[in-house]
């Protein structure tokens, strides 16, 4: 049988009822992972993902923020968060635009929800003092001061936020979302014109990941920093530019490692290295010269307990590497924000 490679404009014509091309978030089970994932990072049992002594210390408050937000999720605040009505979410839906856009009226109820994120975290004060002041400053913010800063956070703008109390804000603006969009249906959710932007909150995402398990199996998947949703993007393309040219992809590898050499080593031996489990490969950037810019990629196929988010956040170093490459990343994370001068 004569067969051949398909290239990537056959790819992406392929029927892509196939392809599961969005995943709605899971909140019921997705911060509670994030929260375990962000602990393990913390202890330094990931091996893919090598996680610098002064950055433990924050990835272990953010598993708190986590497990704060698996139980305002798992409260009753939740059923406060309530869908747009359904005349707007089709007039979106008919004009090819996301049915729950940040840069639209925030449910009522998200309020509520910061709200009650606060009050899940004051167990947590005595084991990490550093959240006092934190809550503190979160209680003391005006109406006005919240809604202005949840406004920059929606729309990726760092002027005007405090580092210290937007990854509380954007925790709370996550769930909300992600409630949200768990009720949606798939089947009904489309992709924009741009396959770069989430098909359901129109946010930038935070990572792509390679997922593994039936239909999804090996696909590479956006990951929304806001709504948590995921929508599919062929590989060795550009999530920043869509150009396809010249995507290439950077790892982090020990200093004393040798890929090369043990590649000659085993082939010597006659033996063929495991491909699967590889750590060098459960975290890379995906860089792209046409743009000259960046978004890391996490492959499920190498951990099987991947975590976008989480990851992105406890990957720091590759970021440093990257930049100092000559490469702009893509678009924050929505759990780490720092001072123009940092």
């Amino acid at each position: 049988m004569v067969q051949r490679l398909l290239q990537p404009g056959e790819i992406e014509g392929l029927d892509h009822n196939a392809i599961p091309r969005l995943l709605l978030p899971h909140p019921a089970t997705l911060f509670a992972a994030r929260a375990t994932r962000l602990r393990q990072l913390a202890a330094g049992e990931v091996p893919g993902i090598p996680v610098e002594e002064a950055l433990r210390g924050y990835l272990s408050l953010m598993a708190q923020l986590a497990d704060a937000q698996q139980a305002v999720v798992s409260g009753s605040v939740a059923e406060q968060v309530e869908l747009p009505p359904d005349a707007t979410m089709k007039l979106a839906h008919d004009h090819n635009m996301p049915p729950l856009p940040v840069s639209g009226a925030r449910p009522a109820g998200w309020r509520a929800v910061f709200a009650a994120l606060l009050e899940a975290l004051k167990p947590g004060v005595e084991a990490s003092p550093q959240l006092a002041p934190a809550l503190a400053l979160l209680r003391g913010l005006g109406d006005a001061e919240l809604e202005g800063m949840a406004d920059a956070i929606l729309n990726g703008y760092a002027e005007g936020i405090d580092p210290l109390c937007a990854p509380f804000i954007a925790a709370a603006l996550q769930v909300s979302w992600s409630l949200m969009a768990s009720r949606l249906d798939p089947a009904w959710a489309q992709p924009l014109v741009t396959g770069t932007l989430c098909p359901v909150c129109g946010s930038q995402p935070v990572a792509s990941v390679v997922r593994i398990g039936g239909q999804s199996q090996g696909y590479r998947y956006l990951h929304c920093s806001c709504c948590e949703s995921e929508w599919h993007m062929v590989r060795v393309k550009c999530s920043c530019c869509e150009a396809n040219g010249k995507v290439a992809y950077q790892g982090l590898v020990g200093k004393d490692a040798d890929p090369q050499a043990a590649n000659v080593a085993a082939a010597n031996e006659g033996k063929t290295l495991d491909k699967a489990n590889d750590p060098t490969k459960v975290a890379r950037a995906e860089t792209c010269d046409d743009c000259h810019t960046y978004r890391k990629i996490f492959n499920q196929e190498h951990d099987y307990h991947v975590e976008p988010l989480a990851d992105d956040l406890a990957s720091l170093l590759l970021d440093v590497l990257v930049s100092e490459a000559g490469y702009a990343r893509a678009s924050g994370n929505p759990l780490l924000w720092l001072k123009d001068d940092a």
